[in-house]
């Protein structure tokens, strides 16, 4: 039994993070023996790559607009652990929360001592909690994958409607080296004749994800294809674009998000949404749909902490995400000075998003550190700018706090200071932030 909150998050923290698999049979195991929970809930499944944190929210504000109760299951956290099992937007109480953690532990135990391969690891304990939760809080839920998608420990049960959202190189020690191998493990949530829903994905990754929905006679909506999504010119801080899908036509919608990728995720979600809808034979309100796009807001994703000067954090924490950050700054920011910090962990493609970063003209990069979490390690950022000693844009501080005031001394009021790299930084600066 524990007793608080401490505990309870020492019992899920003190669990193997990851075992490699090529099953999920200790998940279906751990599940039956809580009286598979995940078989009783209404539920949105979401993969990709980069988007799916936004796609979620733009999900979580839609579906609340129609009056549902909303479960969300995201990952990473950026300030409190409970922000992974949040319902209407609310993070789970810590009461509800070791609730389920007694719940849970002696079936653990129980797997502990019996199971061939061990018992369960922390994201297929937390997943656990999430299901058992949700069964009996939401009328809908909206489930992001951890990793991948196949054999991810949330791939145990059959959605009303599947999302991917994006597929690029990450995680590739565990996914595959190649689009199509990434693409088949993401293609893996989807399950016969449940609708999916498919964002701009790269050709050969696309094939793999039409492939897997006709074999499962899953009908595939794309996003610039079945549903078209056509951004219009947009000044202020937001963007603006016409969709349509079938006979749902919107004009000019507005999101806050920045970035044209910020529109196919909304048009991922949309899509989604509408698809759910008629399973429930539910009606389109089209006015409230217009308003919940437009105040959708996703921590941590290219968000102001400060207007004056323009203070920003995206945790754009991988090659992917860095491309479409560097889009974003050439084609809104390109007459502001760009002051950039940047800290990442070690197994990321660090190298790749600082030459990325590089090609955007109007630029200072600061490389830093941070604590990451656990035992995972962060790139030393020294070694990281010997590879660039010619560039005389970039520099090393080590220490975070002191770079973020040796960058507000430099800047003008018209410069953008923007902090990226991983969400685990991003989460650090943004609570130092908030307690100024």
């Amino acid at each position: 039994m524990v007793k608080d909150y401490d505990d309870a998050l020492n019992f899920i923290h003190g669990r193997t993070k990851f075992k490699k698999s090529d099953h999920l049979n200790r998940m279906h195991r751990f599940l039956e023996m809580l009286g598979d929970p995940q078989q009783n809930i209404s539920a949105i499944h979401v993969a990709g790559t980069n988007g799916k944190g936004s796609t979620v929210a733009y999900l979580r504000d839609l579906l609340m607009t129609q009056g549902y109760t909303v479960g969300t299951f995201t990952s990473p956290f950026l300030v409190r652990f409970n922000e992974r099992i949040s319902v209407d937007g609310k993070p789970i109480s810590d009461a509800d929360l070791i609730e389920l953690v007694n719940q849970v532990q002696p079936v653990v135990a129980e797997l502990d001592a019996s199971y061939p391969e061990g018992g369960p690891t922390e994201f297929e304990i937390i997943t656990a909690m999430m299901f058992l939760y949700f069964k009996t809080q939401v009328d809908v839920a909206v489930i992001e994958v951890g990793i991948g998608g196949l054999l991810d420990s949330t791939n145990v049960f059959t959605p009303a409607v599947s999302v991917i959202t994006t597929i690029g190189f990450d995680h590739m020690k565990i996914l595959g080296n190649t689009l199509p191998e990434i693409a088949a493990q993401k293609a893996g949530i989807i399950k016969p004749k449940v609708p999916v829903v498919a964002g701009r994905l790269p050709e050969s990754a696309m094939k793999v994800v039409e492939q897997t929905a006709a074999k499962n006679q899953s009908a595939l909506y794309r996003v610039g294809h079945e549903a078209a999504a056509d951004i219009k010119s947009a000044t202020g801080w937001q963007e603006k674009f016409d969709y349509q899908f079938e006979d749902q036509l919107f004009k000019g919608l507005k999101i806050s998000m920045l970035g044209d990728y910020q529109v196919d995720n909304a048009s991922c979600a949309l899509t989604a949404f509408i698809l759910y809808q008629r399973q429930q034979h539910q009606v389109i309100n089209h006015s409230t749909t217009v308003r919940s796009l437009a105040k959708t807001v996703w921590a941590g994703r290219f968000e102001p902490l400060n207007q004056d000067p323009l203070i920003v954090i995206d945790g754009a924490h991988n090659e992917p995400a860095i491309e479409e950050l560097t889009a974003l700054l050439k084609q809104r920011f390109s007459d502001n000075e760009i002051y950039i910090l940047f800290g990442v962990l070690a197994d990321k493609q660090h190298d790749k998003m600082l030459a990325t970063l590089r090609t955007v003209a109007n630029l200072h990069i600061v490389l830093t550190t941070f604590q990451g979490p656990g035992t995972r390690a962060v790139t030393d950022p020294q070694q990281l700018a010997a590879q660039y000693q010619d560039d005389q844009r970039i520099e090393v501080i080590d220490n975070w706090q002191l770079a973020i005031g040796t960058i507000l001394q430099r800047m003008s009021a018209e410069d953008l200071f923007l902090i990226t790299g991983s969400l685990y930084f991003i989460s650090d600066v943004r609570a130092f932030f908030k307690e100024l």
